[in-house]
């Protein structure tokens, strides 16, 4: 869950921080996110999709507790974002055999997610070194609720639930998809705007 660094708390410092609740989640879902790389590797969706399910809620409540809780740490800004990027963008790495296979996911659609990830990575670190705020908006957002969503129909599919209508699951999973891939794309413009316009209003 990428956070803004504008409005924050005082950051904490020190083995209470290193050690809080909100970083405690964030490395679990670090450790939860290669136990998903395996059940994918192995096509065991429906522990796939409970695995990820409670890998993103953490994503959620790691934030939610640094925010009401006073618990926001640099380790944290940090370390979320980044463990975020592992999850996702890895998920969707070991589904491509599958997925190309079956023809609902592409090599470049992954290609896209990961080069996204990377770039804002690297224009965040140069940025925030300057003092300026790089946080997610609303198209960052948005892009990560389209990730997981995307990823939770994609399980569902291949789950072949007798209960999901098999046309209505593929339209959802294409419709996801796509959604997801556009608002990746969009919101990595934003951010590439938002990069320039910094660099040319002189900070330094």
């Amino acid at each position: 869950m990428e956070r803004d660094l504008a409005g924050t708390r005082p950051i904490n410092s020190g083995r209470a921080v290193l050690f809080n609740l909100p970083n405690q989640l964030t490395g679990l879902r670090l450790l939860l996110s290669f136990v998903l790389f395996y059940l994918i590797s192995q096509e065991l969706w429906l522990a796939s999709l409970v695995v990820f399910v409670v890998a993103a809620f953490t994503d959620w409540l790691d934030g939610y507790l640094a925010r009401t809780q006073n618990m926001q740490s640099s380790l944290g800004r940090n370390l979320d974002p980044l463990v975020d990027k592992v999850l996702i963008c890895g998920a969707f790495i070991f589904l491509i055999p599958i997925g190309t296979a079956q023809g609902w996911l592409a090599p470049w659609m992954v290609t896209l997610i990961v080069a996204r990830e990377l770039l804002i990575t690297g224009l965040r670190n140069f940025i925030e070194q300057k003092g300026v705020s790089f946080g997610a908006d609303f198209l960052g957002k948005a892009k990560m609720i389209l990730q997981c969503a995307a990823l939770i129909a994609i399980f569902m599919n291949l789950m072949n639930l007798e209960w999901i209508n098999p046309t209505f699951g593929t339209i959802a999973r294409t419709t996801l998809i796509y959604g997801m891939l556009a608002a990746t794309l969009l919101s990595g413009l934003q951010y590439l705007v938002k990069a320039f316009q910094t660099i040319l209003s002189g900070h330094s």
